[in-house]
């Protein structure tokens, strides 16, 4: 299996995990000890991550599709009851993964150019 088709099945794996645990309800939402704003951070920035690798010279439309899903998650919340959709966390989540799939692309870019 390539590289890129293990980034390709962790970043869509990751992608659906979110899309999970934003959609449970929150007293089923497995919870540790790192704040809140770190924990979104984090997994948006690994599946950002991910797709950069994954899909590598698509980074604009990976990052306006970043965008448009962390406002969709966050909008999807309000169907779920004792969800709420909250504007830091749609901001922390687009720019963590903005910054993933950009990060993500020129790793791989970088590690690419040493195997040449």
């Amino acid at each position: 299996m390539t590289l890129q088709n293990m980034a390709r099945s962790a970043a869509w794996f990751m992608l659906a995990t979110i899309v999970v645990l934003s959609l449970i309800p929150p007293t089923a939402r497995p919870t540790t000890v790192a704040p809140h704003a770190l924990e979104h951070a984090g997994i948006f920035l690994l599946d950002g991550l991910a797709f950069g690798a994954a899909y590598l010279g698509r980074q604009r439309w990976l990052s306006v599709g970043a965008v448009a899903f962390c406002a969709a998650i966050e909008l999807a919340q309000l169907m779920v009851p004792g969800r709420h959709a909250r504007v830091s966390d749609f901001v922390v989540d687009a720019i963590a993964a903005c910054a993933g799939v950009f990060s993500g692309a020129l790793v791989t870019r970088r590690k690419i150019r040493r195997c040449i």
